[in-house]
């Protein structure tokens, strides 16, 4: 058996101090997390990042930095993630799109009412990309290479 982790993408999206977040169903329960996604077959990151904010919060997403790329497993026999992270800005919006499949709605949290929802968050991903942002751990998308 061949091992490969699951490559995800997220965008971490700043406005005015709040950050932009999607509230979705999970086997968890209703979690928070960043709009965020699985890379498809044929995708670009740059391109996989644009198509999953768009599902997910109607925005549409203009990355401009990387912040980081992380690596996460749950558990010992749990599936492991490599996720790659953006920074950008959104554009227009489309009031009058369906959210993906699970997404309940978009909200604007602040870094202080993200920690206080750290029971609420989908993964500890989550709240590092923030910090992460926050401390400046911003990089050229030239890093990114298709």
């Amino acid at each position: 058996m061949v091992w490969k982790p699951n490559v995800t993408v997220a965008a971490i999206v700043e406005r005015d101090g709040r950050f932009l977040l999607v509230e979705e169903n999970t086997s968890q329960g209703v979690r928070l997390n960043q709009p965020a996604g699985h890379l498809e077959s044929g995708e670009t990151l740059i391109g996989a990042i644009k198509r999953e904010v768009l599902e997910e919060t109607a925005y549409i997403f203009e990355p401009k930095f990387t912040t980081g790329i992380q690596l996460w497993t749950k558990g010992p026999n749990d599936t492991t993630f490599l996720r790659v992270v953006f920074t950008g800005i959104v554009g227009q919006f489309f009031e009058e799109r369906q959210l993906d499949t699970g997404i309940i709605q978009t909200v604007w949290l602040t870094p202080k009412e993200i920690m206080n929802a750290k029971h609420k968050l989908r993964s500890p991903l989550v709240l590092s990309c923030v910090t992460d942002y926050l401390s400046g751990h911003i990089f050229p998308l030239s890093v990114i290479r298709p």
